[in-house]
């Protein structure tokens, strides 16, 4: 499989792209800093900015699904950058994509109208991030894309313990944490897999 990985520098970001070449994978990474990647022979490192037309256009070419690690980079890459995506997807004829979310943009289980960033579940009392999240999953509903996004809560590097808890459009009963290599490993997961598309996706311990 042909895979274009955004933010595989990142936490999330580095382990999906070590997950898909440990299978065999051909992957590609749109980058801005390519010294922060390490060669293989089946990467192929652009040197880019997802806020860049040209840049995200080049990078779609021959990909099968587009995974996504970016945050929102203390300020507004997750919403520029969709838009640029989800029309280089359209006319590669691509419709996977997998996005890595946030806990904040799940349903409530105490507001059940309300998101989770917007109610009492949530202990932030800075809401920006979540916000732009929830742009990106109001872009994603509308983009008519097989979409999935990945929204893990707490998240600390920790270790791949293998085992954890997923829920549609909920964050676990009692989910307090989850590992950056648990969170990579089952967005990477769903590349084989037709559950949560059109979803979001809690997953805790």
């Amino acid at each position: 499989m042909n895979l274009l990985i955004l933010g595989g520098t990142g936490r999330v970001g580095s382990h999906l792209v070590m997950n898909a070449l440990q299978d065999g994978h051909h992957v590609t990474a749109l980058v801005r800093t390519p010294d922060k990647i390490e060669n293989h022979e089946n990467l192929t490192v652009i040197q880019g900015n997802v806020l860049k037309k040209e840049d995200v256009v080049r990078a779609m070419h021959g990909v099968d699904v587009v995974l996504s690690a970016l945050n929102t980079d203390g300020g507004t890459t997750l919403t520029e950058s969709m838009p640029l995506v989800i029309d280089a997807m359209k006319k590669e004829g691509i419709k996977r994509i997998i996005t890595i979310g946030t806990a904040g943009i799940l349903q409530s289980r105490v507001s059940p109208e309300l998101l989770r960033y917007q109610s009492s579940e949530s202990k932030r009392k800075l809401t920006r991030a979540a916000e732009e999240h929830h742009k990106l999953y109001d872009m994603l509903q509308q983009s008519g894309l097989d979409w999935t996004v990945v929204c893990p809560t707490y998240l600390p590097d920790g270790e791949k313990l293998g085992k954890y808890r997923t829920e549609r459009n909920f964050l676990p009963e009692d989910g307090s944490q989850i590992s950056v290599p648990d969170t990579a490993d089952f967005a990477y997961s769903l590349l084989q897999s037709g559950d949560y598309i059109k979803a979001r996706v809690g997953i805790a311990y």
